[in-house]
């Protein structure tokens, strides 16, 4: 009974996180097709950070619950609703398509350098009841938010890295490479459930999470 009290608290604490690292990162997407051209998602009202916009209760609830608790906090995945945008209705969409899918795991940098600034704020204020938890939640949206940034940016259609390689290859290579996009996400999760993904992501998940303590100092 303690150790699912334990979990469900860590749980708790990570929930706020989570949640606004997949709901931010996919209404940075729409802010971005909007600049650009495409006000599809703007009209929807999903360029929006009140998470109820954007929360799929699978994805952004059930799976990564689910994922924490089996894994022992060690691995995060999870969706949210996907921001609708219309590439063909960018200004130059081919061009365009690099800025409407990088913002993404932009926004996850962002926000995983802001929960270190808070982080290393917290540091600085030993002794505070609530600190503990404060500096849980922060070192979870580092993580999280990181998780998600390198995940969205490998090359497999329809993630953003495989948007933004159809957006830098040729024409014709752009389009085979696009047909990957119906396999996606069977592809995606073979690899996670092989633990291919695990053995990729983890060294580049090491590496960012000792850039950010260099750049932090914590």
């Amino acid at each position: 009974m303690d150790n699912l009290i334990q979990t469900l608290a860590a749980m708790a604490i990570i929930a706020l996180p989570v949640v606004f690292a997949i709901t931010l990162h996919e209404a940075a997407h729409g802010y971005v097709a909007r600049y650009f051209g495409d006000p599809t998602a703007w009209q929807l009202g999903r360029v929006s950070i009140n998470p109820l916009r954007h929360i799929d209760p699978i994805g952004t609830l059930l799976v990564p619950a689910l994922l924490y608790w089996s894994t022992g906090g060690a691995f995060l995945f999870g969706w949210a609703k996907p921001v609708p945008v219309n590439f063909a209705g960018l200004d130059h969409p081919k061009q365009d398509m690099f800025w409407v899918a990088v913002a993404g795991p932009f926004a996850n940098l962002i926000m995983a350098l802001a929960w270190a600034f808070l982080l290393k704020f917290s540091l600085g204020m030993e002794g505070q009841g609530f600190n503990e938890g404060l500096q849980a939640m922060a070192m979870g949206g580092i993580q999280i938010n990181g998780m998600l940034m390198l995940l969205n940016l490998l090359p497999i259609p329809p993630l953003d890295g495989g948007r933004i390689a159809v957006s830098l290859l040729p024409h014709r290579l752009a389009w085979r490479f696009a047909q990957l996009e119906r396999y996606g996400f069977v592809i995606l999760l073979a690899l996670l459930f092989t633990h291919v993904l695990d053995k990729i992501l983890g060294p580049l998940m090491r590496g960012f999470i000792l850039m950010i303590s260099a750049l932090f100092d914590i």
